[in-house]
């Protein structure tokens, strides 16, 4: 998996750098914008003017300021809009990556601890050719031709085989659902790229309609849903942490308990059925957001993101529940 985990990490980058590349697009849409907006400061402010004069009231200059406000915005939109929303968000990604990373190095140093007590559990109670072949080499080599040996290695290939095939079950069953997790990774981070693009292109003009009354929730509603779409990132992060962490604990369990690791692990059965947990759970974390960011507008979107995740949910449960079923039995009782 290790090859497939370098080719999504760059798929990841190719994401990032994509929004990055399209962000001074956002000029091309600026004189139109610019345009809309000049109309509706004419409109807003001609109308109050109008207004306090036909009421014979002092004229209130504070809230005609607001379209000169969002005429700026608009004029400095990659840099003074989108800049500052990623630059006050950019702390929050990357703290929910770093606690993603601290996690999957714990849970690797865990992996190599519980390889090597269970090479040393097998070898304590003379199977260690199961786990080693060197140790396999050497028992065969102080073998003879008698009976009595010839037994022994005949019940010895039987059991590693039996441990080779079971270990090739969970680690191919492993694979798919690592593969299956990936993807669905990638898919919420181009959807969420996808957005952001759109809504950072398209931003000047919605910023330029907020100007004509009636329209001022378009500017809160634009930014309700950047920050939510923004959010995704740093949620799918932390979702992926806490799978490492019930990784972690699982294998905690199987080291202090020896006898685990020689017949069915609890780690790995444990983390295949977490894996397709978390194949569905990955897909709910557009509606998370909302409930950090409150965003309307999205349900129908949401139902079909919950949908797709239930049906590759049933996929990857499927592959899950052939290896928690144990199709080869216990190797050691």
């Amino acid at each position: 998996m290790i090859i497939l985990e370098i080719g999504f990490t760059n798929l990841h980058q190719l994401l990032k750098g994509l929004y990055i590349d399209m962000l001074p697009l956002c000029d091309n849409l600026t004189g139109i914008a610019k345009g809309i907006a000049g109309l509706g400061a004419l409109l807003y402010i001609s109308y109050r003017v109008w207004q306090s004069l036909a009421r014979g009231e002092e004229l209130d200059i504070f809230p005609m300021l607001r379209p000169f406000a969002i005429g700026l915005c608009i004029m400095f939109f990659p840099t003074l809009v989108i800049g500052t929303i990623n630059g006050v968000m950019s702390p929050v990604v990357k703290g929910c990556h770093q606690i993603l990373e601290n996690q999957v190095f714990d849970m690797n140093k865990f992996q190599q601890l519980k390889d090597e007590t269970e090479a040393k559990a097998l070898s304590e109670i003379g199977f260690g050719f199961m786990a080693s072949d060197e140790e396999f080499d050497r028992e065969i080599q102080n073998m003879t031709l008698n009976p009595v040996d010839i037994a022994v290695f005949a019940g010895m290939n039987k059991l590693r085989e039996q441990f080779t095939i079971r270990g090739i079950i969970i680690k191919c069953l492993r694979e798919v659902l690592e593969f299956i997790f990936e993807v669905a990774a990638l898919i919420i981070d181009t959807i969420r790229t996808f957005f952001l693009i759109v809504l950072t292109l398209l931003g000047p003009i919605s910023f330029a309609f907020s100007v004509y009354d009636g329209f001022q929730h378009t500017l809160t509603h634009w930014l309700c849903r950047y920050l939510s779409v923004y959010l995704w990132l740093p949620i799918a992060d932390l979702f992926g942490a806490i799978l490492s962490r019930i990784q972690i604990i699982t294998l905690q369990y199987d080291i202090d308990n020896n006898a685990n690791l020689i017949s069915q692990g609890l780690s790995d059965l444990t983390y295949l059925l977490f894996l397709a947990i978390g194949i569905v759970g990955y897909f709910s974390v557009p509606t998370v957001s909302t409930w950090v960011i409150n965003c309307s507008g999205m349900g129908g979107f949401l139902r079909n993101i919950n949908h797709t995740g239930s049906g590759a949910g049933k996929t990857a449960g499927a592959a899950a529940g052939m290896a928690t079923g144990n199709p080869i039995g216990t190797i050691i009782h």
